[in-house]
């Protein structure tokens, strides 16, 4: 869990440290929007702009009882958080699994892509697919699915 936030925080203390050198010499609202980029970048970083992570295996069983995808990631990749907003609301459909949280979860990864964990991986009808296109994976979360 610590490995989880260890992005955040270092955005964050970066940019507290450049925002106290900015208003030392006298910047105050160069520093305040120098926080604010690294704050937005923090939380874009952050698990938090992700659907609440459930464990492989619950993941696999509620996915395969409603059809949902299973979307395998981890903060702090940037395919995962272009998937996450290109979803939008629908990203709430699917199951995700945290593999920096979840061993199972990062074992699912390397068992589907040659021992590597690439993510996301998203798993529909218990077939992988690696870093898909994010239309395909809407396409995925239809209403009927």
């Amino acid at each position: 869990m610590m490995r989880t936030w260890i992005s955040p925080v270092l955005l964050l203390l970066c940019g507290s440290l450049a925002a106290t050198g900015l208003v030392r010499d006298g910047s105050p609202g160069e520093a305040a929007a120098f926080l604010l980029m690294f704050t937005l970048l923090a939380a874009v970083h952050s698990p938090l702009v992700f659907p609440r992570s459930v464990g492989a295996s619950e993941a696999e069983r509620r996915g395969a009882a409603d059809g949902r995808p299973v979307v395998y990631w981890r903060p702090g990749c940037v395919y995962c958080l272009r998937l996450r907003f290109r979803l939008g609301r629908r990203a709430r459909r699917a199951h995700w699994v945290n593999i920096w949280r979840d061993p199972a979860g990062a074992a699912a990864v390397r068992a589907a892509n040659e021992g590597n964990e690439t993510v996301p991986t998203v798993v529909v009808a218990g077939r992988p697919h690696t870093n898909p296109d994010p239309a395909w994976v809407r396409e995925q979360l239809a209403p009927s699915a």
